[in-house]
């Protein structure tokens, strides 16, 4: 039951509620939550009140409304720890889910000037632009775009792409990738994109540019990846810096 002589919201400590029972697995991902009206009768609160946690649970990505049908319990996010640098391949690998790749374009194009500026390159030097749709156990995750040097990488076949691109680099161009520096920033989703990740348009996307060097320090590629904000989430660790006051 909820306290109300605490001075902690009732709608927050209903929220709390609802939130330990998904995460001790009484609710499940999927299930549909109890309606307003049953919340509202077993904690004796209002249907406001209960309105109030259910959009915060919402806002947080916990739940999702459908509409004309009810209120139901969200995937789990896949959580993405930014320590080292890994290909997407990889971190669901390691989740113990099966990574797999749609190629949407694949081709060796003059380099666009957006791009040519991170690469270091004349706009009419090659590269491979690919648009690929990642997807973890069939579950589109992100929509990525990569323009990467073919000076660098020499002949690319389109089955590179289908894969883990970082993989075939390395086994088979022979590239040793050093390091990449990363941006986030966040964004609603196009129609187009929100086709493509099976998603709503409009909602929210994370967007993660980032620039890939070889080992040797030259600029290699550059991926713009639109994230399911309902998905997938970022972790970083930061450690307190030597002398802040």
């Amino acid at each position: 039951m909820v306290n109300k002589e605490s001075s902690i919201p009732i709608y927050y400590q209903l929220a709390e509620q609802l939130r330990r029972r998904i995460d001790q697995g009484e609710l499940k991902p999927g299930d549909m939550m109890p309606s307003e009206r049953e919340l509202s009768e077993q904690f004796a609160i209002s249907r406001m009140t209960v309105r109030q946690a259910i959009a915060s649970l919402v806002d947080d990505g916990i739940v999702y409304r459908k509409q004309g049908t009810g209120t139901f319990v969200a995937e789990e996010k896949i959580e993405q720890h930014l320590s080292g640098l890994t290909s997407f391949s990889e971190d669901m690998r390691a989740r113990g889910m099966e990574p797999s790749a749609t190629v949407l374009t694949f081709e060796k194009q003059e380099c666009p000037a957006e791009a040519a500026s991170f690469l270091g390159l004349e706009p009419d030097e090659p590269v491979y632009y690919m648009k690929r749709l990642r997807l973890a156990d069939k579950v589109p995750m992100a929509l990525e775009e990569t323009w990467l040097s073919a000076a660098l990488s020499g002949p690319m076949p389109e089955e590179a792409a289908s894969g883990s691109l970082y993989t075939w680099l390395e086994e088979r161009a022979g590239i040793r990738i050093g390091r990449a520096e990363q941006w986030m920033e966040a964004a609603v989703l196009s129609e187009a994109e929100a086709m493509h990740l099976q998603a709503k348009a409009g909602g929210p996307v994370l967007v993660m540019e980032r620039q890939t060097y070889t080992a040797d320090g030259r600029p290699l590629e550059l991926v713009r990846s639109r994230y399911r904000a309902d998905r997938y989430r970022f972790h970083l660790d930061l450690p307190r810096s030597q002398g802040g006051k």
